[in-house]
């Protein structure tokens, strides 16, 4: 294996990460009404948007 490869595959479990614990935190607010775990349930999809951004783009420099 490649490392670029590697490096992928840990790209898109960040990716997967943030979704699932976007919805985590999402829930916890529904629960708790906590300010905090809104925030995080904002900006972990912003994070693994960004993530998604930075995927596609090694595409660009690594070629595919």
């Amino acid at each position: 294996m490649r490392l670029i490869t590697a490096h992928r595959i840990l790209i898109i479990a960040g990716i997967a990460f943030f979704l699932l614990y976007a919805l985590i935190e999402a829930r916890a607010y529904v629960r708790t009404g906590s300010g905090s775990a809104l925030a995080q349930a904002i900006v972990s999809p912003l994070v693994s948007v960004g993530f998604w951004l930075y995927y596609r783009s090694l595409g660009k420099r690594w070629g595919r």
